[in-house]
């Protein structure tokens, strides 16, 4: 019955690959997290109960490099889930340098003979169950004390920037969307369970050098009950929280003031151009504010003064504009430029100035938008309107 928990958890992962609606980059790391934790539970199933020297030698070590993805994409998921900015940078790709490093240091292994591997897998699994292999410059008792240590860390570090990260945006926004309780109570959870099963993995290794045995927990039955079990309430918490799941998320019912006095409720998911119209339809009040204008506009800033899903807000670009947000918020502020040009207002104004009046911190960034935009600089477009 065991062997059922992996299944049942990659069915779990490849029911977020199919909801990752709108290429919604969170709900991608979730999945690519939880397919990699249950081939991980697929692997210790495998490997210790399977008896067969074949399976043995297929999952002993060939599999290690996957328990170091689990931390970085937790990271990645937490990051993406509370981060104004969906992009992926190039510095985000140095969390995946420990999985790299794994992959060389076992090549010498890896690249044996499989029926060495089988070999040497069966030796160890069934005769010996020293874990003092020598892989190349670490040993793999050593990989399994650092496989854990690696996880632990990266809960931690996802737990602290997921609080910094809170804080930061309700000091910014002046408040938090009407999701983040719930998205706050199933980070918890998942970094609870994480830091369970890599804290018990690293103590169990640990028993090896100490008296940790006697206290009964650490035994070679307790290690896949304990961990089986943990990975198995991962799969079934998910469903426990089912605005993760699907990706939806509920948003307040002030039914005056937004969207959803528009009926948008009843309108179906596959019925996009209807969502998009009462989209406009609200913008139009909106955008007389010129919130754009404000150094710290943001989409998650927009969602909130409009009560919209982030999700639906950045489809709306997508489908109707075939922009982004970042590009449609700086074409907002460069039309805006233009027209004070146009009515005298820029005058007595430098370029710095104006790129201040409509939202840019960057003089820089506001010449590249402008150019980009209009095809000539701002000081170019100031002086065809000052010559006029």
């Amino acid at each position: 019955m065991e062997i059922l928990n992996p299944f049942f958890g990659i069915f779990t992962s490849l029911i977020l690959f199919y909801y990752r609606k709108n290429f919604n980059r969170s709900i991608l790391y979730l999945a690519i997290f939880y397919l990699c934790s249950n081939f991980i539970i697929l692997v210790y199933f495998g490997l210790h109960f399977s008896s067969t020297p074949f399976w043995e030698g297929v999952f002993f070590v060939n599999f290690m490099p996957l328990s170091f993805l689990l931390g970085p994409f937790l990271f990645y998921y937490v990051k993406y889930s509370i981060s104004e900015n969906k992009k992926f940078k190039f510095w985000d790709s140095i969390h995946l340098l420990p999985f790299f490093i794994v992959i060389l240091v076992s090549l010498p292994y890896t690249t044996l003979p499989f029926s060495k591997k089988m070999e040497i897998a069966h030796h160890i699994q069934t005769v010996t169950r020293s874990y003092d292999y020598s892989i190349s410059c670490f040993s793999l008792k050593q990989m399994l004390f650092l496989r854990p240590l690696h996880l632990f860390l990266y809960g931690m570090y996802s737990l602290f920037y997921f609080l910094i990260k809170s804080k930061k945006r309700h000091i910014d926004l002046g408040k938090l969307p009407e999701h983040h309780g719930i998205l706050k109570k199933w980070i918890f959870s998942l970094i609870a369970i994480q830091s369970f099963i890599s804290l018990y993995t690293f103590l169990d290794t640990l028993s090896g050098l100490g008296p940790w045995g006697q206290f009964g927990i650490f035994t070679y039955q307790n290690y896949f009950r304990f961990l089986g079990g943990a990975f198995f309430i991962q799969n079934v918490l998910l469903f426990l929280f089912p605005k993760i799941l699907f990706d939806t998320f509920s948003y307040p019912n002030d039914y005056q003031t937004t969207i959803l006095n528009l009926k948008t409720n009843s309108l179906k998911k596959a019925n996009s151009a209807d969502l998009n119209s009462a989209i406009n339809t609200l913008l139009d009040s909106y955008l007389e504010t010129i919130p754009f204008t404000a150094s710290n506009f943001s989409l998650s800033k927009m969602a909130l003064d409009l009560k919209i899903s982030e999700r639906v807000l950045s489809n709306y670009f997508n489908t109707e504009h075939s922009v982004t947000f970042s590009k449609w918020k700086n074409d907002q502020r460069i039309d805006y430029a233009c027209t004070m040009i146009e009515n005298g207002k820029a005058d007595k104004i430098t370029v710095e100035g104006i790129s201040l009046n409509v939202g840019f911190l960057s003089r820089s960034k506001f010449i590249d938008a402008f150019k980009e935009r209009k095809g000539i600089l701002p000081s170019a477009y100031i002086k065809q309107f000052s010559n006029l």
